[in-house]
């Protein structure tokens, strides 16, 4: 097969224009396929659909994950569609074939618990503690991205009524009500510390760094990761965490998933949907251990 894969590889290169990245990846899929072919006596023009998908549970079995297994199935597939398009094939064994479902992982999540040791351990007795006190106040109590977080501007705050307005993918807009213990954060921030760390040539951004500029997202990553460890957490914390904690917390307290939906800024329900399943996991992890016959 390497004449046929090689003539693909240019394809995907100079008609397709995908990256150098993605052709490797397709390479390496079907010069295995061809390599799994090869051992079994198999020509080109010899597969069937069975094979391929013996093909894929060989594949299965060697350990790849999911992912990687759908990743050799696309490739194999957009193959022998080209051979069928550019080469006058009359079958496409291909043509029938599923791709493998993507596995779904829920996101982690902190406990409450979790949530008041991480935000007390962030010492409030300088600029730096105080901005950040506010900074991890504010990420659980609105759900933001990261990157919300760190565009978030002094105009975009209405403190008093306790909301914050956010533009988030899509170039949306959404108006996000924050609780009174991240308004007081805030609001300690912006009177004792923020000044402090103005420089001439600051703009407007809420969270600023030591030289004036706004905070990057590996700057707070690395901050958040420096409290977890300071609050003796042992799970794997970072920015996004906070966003998840917000909405299964928002979920199990009983709101309601559109308006979970709304604060976080996701388009489609789906994508709110995965709560439901963090919060049903939960359940059973509650039943299991004190029902008498959890």
């Amino acid at each position: 097969m390497s004449d046929e894969i090689e003539q693909f590889l240019i394809h995907l290169a100079t008609e397709r224009g995908l990256s150098p990245n993605y052709q490797l990846i397709v390479q390496r899929s079907l010069e295995t396929f061809a390599e799994w072919a090869s051992s079994r006596g198999l020509a080109l023009e010899g597969v069937e659909p069975g094979h391929i998908t013996d093909f894929l549970a060989f594949r299965k079995r060697s350990g790849l994950q999911a992912s990687s297994v759908r990743l050799d199935a696309v490739a194999i597939r957009i193959f022998f569609r080209f051979l069928v398009s550019r080469q006058g094939w009359q079958q496409n064994p291909a043509e029938m074939l599923s791709l493998p479902r993507p596995e779904k992982h829920l996101p982690e999540t902190l406990n409450p618990g979790d949530v008041r040791r991480l935000l007390e351990s962030v010492g409030p007795g300088d600029p730096h503690g105080l901005r950040d006190r506010a900074m991890l106040e504010l990420l659980y109590a609105s759900g933001l991205r990261v990157s919300e977080l760190c565009s978030a501007r002094l105009e975009n705050l209405d403190l008093d009524s306790g909301f914050i307005r956010v533009t988030g993918k899509g170039n949306k807009t959404r108006m996000i009500p924050i609780g009174a213990p991240a308004v007081a954060a805030v609001k300690r921030y912006l009177e004792s510390a923020r000044p402090e760390l103005v420089k001439p040539k600051t703009g407007a951004e809420v969270f600023l760094s030591v030289r004036g500029k706004k905070l990057t997202p590996q700057r707070i990553w690395q901050l958040i990761k420096q409290y977890a460890a300071r609050a003796g957490l042992e799970i794997n914390v970072f920015p996004h965490l906070m966003r998840h904690s917000f909405a299964t917390h928002l979920l199990g307290g009983g709101a309601d998933l559109r308006i979970i939906q709304e604060l976080l800024g996701h388009a489609d329900i789906s994508t709110t949907q995965i709560y439901t399943h963090v919060e049903k996991s939960a359940l059973k992890a509650v039943l299991k251990k004190f029902h008498p016959r959890g």
